[in-house]
């Protein structure tokens, strides 16, 4: 399985690094014959090649079996005029990668700020909505008639409906609630989040076997909240997939703990869910675990792909490794309440993967 690495901005770095090296320790153990090859984006791509993604790296991200993108800084690029493009949004977009998969866990030794223990999913339409960075062939999804008048455009289609609700009950199904939500606001938005809705509910109807419920995005928020439990697998548009993974996972102990993987027909890539964090970069703290779970979805994704049992069998693995890294304070990264640090963190993950 051939992996291109793209380690990004602020604690990009560290944590792409620490994530090769779980990697490479689960290849050792299942014989999965990784090879890794690195392309630079942000900042210093832009420093290089006046892009922050030039054009070479998206031909190699298409030619791989799977990427690895660190957390880039892209709130703080230059405009795209002056080369300032945001990797992860051009990367969905240029490889189709129209499925963001965001699962929301408790796990023991971490207290969840919920108070109750959960396992739920986000699986969120990637590739349009409210989205100006990709939801256009040309340009971007928003403009400015006048100096005082800002537009945005929501596109919503068929194909993207129906393929991102596929994904969400071929998922659910798999799973032991076999329960898919659907997140909404056609209460208002009538137009766009119906049809949205009506490729769902024709899904759905696939599925007799799946219960599937609808809950609007407002509503869904304070439920979250309350009782996150009652949820199994979530579907939604881009926006509103975006804002409540972010809220599932912090409910289900931090941020730093969520993985994603951004799934297409014939691409995937692994992503951590948080921002690059440039204020503590460089200082060895930087808490590596929600790449190095997303880079265990990504090998389950190429086992599933490739029909490679050990694929799945490394990502198991992983997941287990990590959660048994996770019940050591002196291993844990500062966010979550521990002592330890980057290096220490991954060394504990690897020492437990070693010894399953």
């Amino acid at each position: 399985m051939k992996l291109l690495s793209l380690k990004g901005d602020g604690i990009g770095p560290e944590i792409v690094t620490a994530t090769e090296q779980v990697l490479i320790a689960a290849d050792k153990l299942f014989g999965l014959s990784l090879s890794f090859q690195t392309e630079v984006v942000g900042f210093d791509a832009l420093a290089a090649d006046g892009s922050t993604i030039p054009d070479r790296v998206i031909t190699a991200a298409r030619d791989a079996d799977g990427i690895i993108l660190g957390p880039v800084s892209h709130n703080d690029y230059p405009p795209l005029a002056e080369g300032g493009l945001n990797p992860s949004g051009t990367l969905r977009k240029k490889l189709d990668l129209y499925a963001n998969i965001r699962p929301a866990i408790t796990r023991d030794g971490i207290t969840p700020p919920c108070g109750k223990s959960f396992d739920l999913v986000v699986v969120r339409e990637n590739t349009e909505g409210f989205y100006a960075d990709r939801n256009m062939e040309s340009g971007p999804g928003e403009f400015m008639p006048d100096p005082d008048m800002a537009l945005s455009l929501r596109k919503v289609t068929r194909l993207a409906s129906r393929r991102i609700a596929q994904a969400a009950f071929d998922l659910a199904a798999m799973r032991s609630a076999r329960h898919v939500t659907a997140v909404h606001k056609a209460n208002v938005l009538r137009l766009s989040d119906g049809l949205f809705l009506e490729e769902t509910r024709a899904v759905a109807s696939q599925f007799p076997d799946v219960r599937y419920d609808e809950v609007l995005v407002d509503a869904m928020a304070a439920h979250l909240v309350r009782d996150a439990s009652r949820y199994d697998t979530i579907v939604t548009t881009n926006m509103y997939g975006d804002i409540l993974s972010d809220l599932a996972s912090e409910l289900s102990g931090s941020l730093g703990l969520a993985a994603s993987l951004n799934a297409g027909t014939s691409n995937a890539m692994a992503q951590a869910q948080h921002g690059s964090a440039p204020d503590i970069a460089g200082q060895g703290k930087a808490n590596p675990a929600s790449l190095i779970l997303s880079a265990g979805m990504l090998l389950d994704w190429g086992g599933r792909q490739l029909g490679r049992r050990e694929l799945c069998r490394a990502a198991q693995a992983i997941e287990k490794a990590l959660a048994e890294a996770l019940q050591i304070p002196s291993a844990r990264t500062p966010d979550l309440g521990g002592t330890g640090g980057t290096k220490k963190f991954t060394e504990a993950v690897m020492a437990a993967l070693k010894s399953t």
